[in-house]
């Protein structure tokens, strides 16, 4: 399974890094393997692992703050692995050149 989170807490107009650092560690930490973006994160596992860690995540922000904005997708292919950069390798393959820069 691939999934994009997105989460923050809201009520701050700006100074957002530090809380998302945090979320970043908590996911570093799980062993999984994730792509940080400018708009999201990326985790890939089985659907157990990666809401368990969305979970704790969700709950390191609620320490904090009052009310938090998560934003889930999720692409599920069970069996499935790789994604994460197989994606991104298919486009390239068909382009005959590197995207991800």
């Amino acid at each position: 399974m691939l999934a994009q989170i997105s989460m923050f807490p809201l009520g701050k107009s700006s100074g957002l890094s530090e809380d998302v650092a945090g979320v970043i560690d908590r996911i570093d930490k799980s062993g999984l393997p994730y792509q940080l973006t400018a708009m999201g994160t990326l985790i890939e596992g089985e659907w157990d692992e990666v809401m368990e860690l969305i979970g704790r995540c969700r709950k390191l922000l609620l320490e904090k703050h009052e009310r938090i904005y998560l934003v889930l997708k999720v692409d599920e292919q069970p069996g499935v692995t790789g994604k994460l950069r197989g994606k991104i390798n298919s486009v390239e393959k068909r382009l005959g050149h590197q995207v991800s820069k």
